[in-house]
């Protein structure tokens, strides 16, 4: 069993990187990658390679490399997106929509809910799902016990979401509000989205 709390933060980041070059290598025909080649795509060392693949307990030969099929599989495994784990969306505006392209099977989830307030967009249907009116998202979280809840919701009303979904037993946020759940909710895992603080960041890179 992998004690999760002596990997860094920054190994972990890595994964869903190693992840995406495995699958474009397997798509392309590759079966076998060696971690100087593999290191070559991440832009990093081979040592780093090898070095975050042993907290894992190491794969591949000494002298032949990595099956990537396998490589692939095992750091799909190791991460998890084969268990397709249940998530809702609350907030189903334009970013919302916008959301509703990603392949979230691919990466891990079963979206399986859609949540809003604007009469005027529930009961519409999109990828499949209709949107539901907020007010039944609590029977729908007890009946259907989604983990991950993808946040598009105004500022406004972020701290009341999140304080309902966590206690519908939700345990994990896509979080793409600017308020900050986990300093009220700590127990819960928070993957922060900050597009206007990327747009600024690239502003000052561009600033002569």
């Amino acid at each position: 069993m992998i004690d999760k709390n002596n990997i860094s933060m920054s190994v972990i980041r890595r994964l869903p990187i190693y992840y995406r070059y495995l699958t474009e290598l397997e798509n392309n025909g590759v079966n076998k990658i060696s971690s100087k080649e593999l290191s070559a795509k991440m832009g990093t060392t081979a040592s780093q390679v090898r070095q975050d693949f042993s907290y894992f307990g190491g794969f591949g030969q000494q002298g032949y490399g990595y099956v990537v099929s396998q490589l692939r599989m095992t750091i799909a495994d190791i991460l998890g997106v084969r268990k397709k784990r249940k998530c809702i969306l609350v907030g189903a505006g334009n970013l919302g929509h916008a959301l509703l392209s990603i392949d979230f099977a691919e990466l891990g989830f079963d979206l399986i809910g859609l949540f809003d307030a604007n009469s005027q967009i529930i009961g519409t249907e999109h990828m499949g799902l209709k949107i539901m009116n907020y007010s039944v998202i609590k029977q729908f979280c007890d009946e259907n016990k989604p983990v991950m809840a993808i946040i598009c919701t105004p500022d406004s009303v972020v701290e009341k979401v999140s304080d309902d979904l966590c206690s519908y037993g939700i345990k994990a946020f896509w979080n793409f509000s600017h308020y900050d759940i986990s300093r009220r909710h700590p127990e819960a895992y928070v993957e922060n989205v900050r597009i206007n603080d990327s747009l600024m960041t690239i502003c000052y890179m561009l600033d002569d």
